[in-house]
């Protein structure tokens, strides 16, 4: 039996300096997959060089496009065009990357040739029902395991237009349609129940493919082409978060996160934390590609609890992990509904959150779409993360009010989305070190 990474975190601390976090990893996922497909040759600046952007990378490279080894986050891409991806010799292995996995279903259900999309264990749990439904809808040949699992076998078909109201908001499936529809032959609308991360639709538009939104309603024209452009990827403001809440919570703390991607349809973690009293400040504010991106500067302050307004629930749907230790940490009472995108994530991360919160005394009550959770003095203990790299970090941070040790188990797949965690926190002024058991 392998030995798995842990992270021990002793308790207090302050946060102080300034720091970059890693690129955006939903922009990084997206500009492998434009890139590859556009005109001509695209340079990307700020690439995240995770496992999960990695998995993106390595599957395009499988299907014939030739991408630099990236360095320091810098890589070029020789596009094929939207019909010269090749089939791959072998299945394309996503990780444990939802993104991948459920965006490449589109880009793949157009081509002419069959391939198959496989993952860890974790992601072979994930449902992949919602784009194989809406897709099969286009005409898409597509099937997946007993109860909805990867892997996933595609196969070549003529796709038609769809005009589809989605049931849940989500960007993954939202961009899954989108990336279909390139391939069609006529005009294709997807409405979102609430807005969602719009990266998908900025991207279009950056390399050149028109597009229509209307509010909450996307139309795209298949059949036009993407040119190659040059990319400055944001820092991530779904890494951020993790410090964005430690500098909320431990006393002191000063802290400068640079060139963090602040689109509006993400800013949801500093919406909620300004609402429970947060002082957070989006300094330099600017656009880069289309994207606002700001230096965010969070000092200490104490926090209280809120009703979570249900229209940041999907604009803040990665950060609830560490956002659930702001509600731990603050005043009062902290509830939130609407989240039950949070159940088919990495893991079930209400109840993953929830067991870790137990461990360490917080109060709290699970609901089906969301939490309850009562502030409370936060102890030390030993946390499962399922294999989770949000949850890992989000309790990495929770040491910093906690008054014992706290150690997280299975931390391996921190590494898909914030390669150098350990080494950033430590830098910053947590006391977090990297063992196995």
């Amino acid at each position: 039996m392998s030995l798995k990474q842990t992270f021990q975190v002793a308790p207090k601390g302050t946060l102080q300096g300034n720091m970059r976090v890693p690129g955006d990893k939903s922009i990084s996922h997206r500009s492998i997959i434009m890139g590859a497909i556009a005109e001509g040759t695209t340079h990307i600046e700020g690439f995240l060089e995770g496992e999960d952007s990695f998995a993106t990378l390595k599957a395009f490279r499988a299907m014939g496009v030739k991408i630099t080894e990236p360095h320091n986050g810098s890589l070029s891409i020789q596009g094929v065009g939207m019909s010269g991806l090749q089939e791959p010799t072998q299945p394309l292995d996503m990780g444990n990357s939802g993104t991948a996995m459920r965006l490449l279903c589109g880009l793949l259900a157009a081509q002419k040739f069959s391939c198959v999309l496989v993952g860890d264990e974790s992601l072979s749990s994930r449902p992949m029902k919602r784009v194989s439904e809406p897709l099969r809808t286009m005409g898409a040949k597509i099937e997946l395991e007993d109860g909805g699992m990867a892997p996933i076998r595609i196969s070549p078909s003529q796709l038609t237009a769809i005009n589809y109201d989605m049931p849940v908001a989500s960007a993954q499936v939202k961009s899954c349609l989108l990336l279909a529809a390139l391939y069609v032959d006529g005009v294709s609308t997807v409405t979102e129940p609430a807005v969602c991360r719009n990266h998908t639709e900025l991207m279009l538009q950056g390399f050149g493919y028109p597009l229509e939104i209307v509010g909450n309603k996307v139309t795209i024209r298949g059949g036009a082409s993407l040119k190659a452009c040059d990319i400055d990827i944001p820092a991530d403001i779904s890494s951020a978060a993790f410090f964005l809440v430690g500098a909320c919570i431990a006393p002191g703390s000063d802290l400068t996160l640079k060139h963090v991607g602040i689109n509006p349809t993400r800013i949801g973690v500093v919406n909620i934390l300004q609402a429970m009293g947060a002082n957070i400040e989006l300094l330099k504010q600017h656009e880069v590609g289309g994207e606002a991106v700001a230096d965010i500067r969070v000092r200490y302050a104490p926090l209280h609890g809120i009703d979570i307004p249900v229209d940041q629930v999907p604009l803040a749907i990665d950060e609830f992990p560490a956002l659930f230790i702001a509600a731990a940490c603050a005043e009062g009472i902290t509830t939130l509904s609407g989240a039950e995108e949070l159940r088919v994530k990495e893991s079930d991360r209400i109840q993953a959150m929830a067991d870790g919160l137990a461990t360490l005394g917080v109060k709290h009550e699970v609901k089906p779409d969301g939490i309850i959770i009562t502030g409370s003095a936060i102890g030390g203990g030993v946390i499962d993360s399922k294999g989770d790299h949000r949850i890992a970090m989000a309790f990495s941070i929770a040491a910093l009010a906690a008054d014992r040790e706290i150690t997280i188990l299975d931390c391996d797949n921190v590494a898909t989305s914030f390669p150098g965690f350990a080494e950033l926190a430590q830098s910053c002024g947590i006391d977090l070190r990297v063992g196995t058991s």
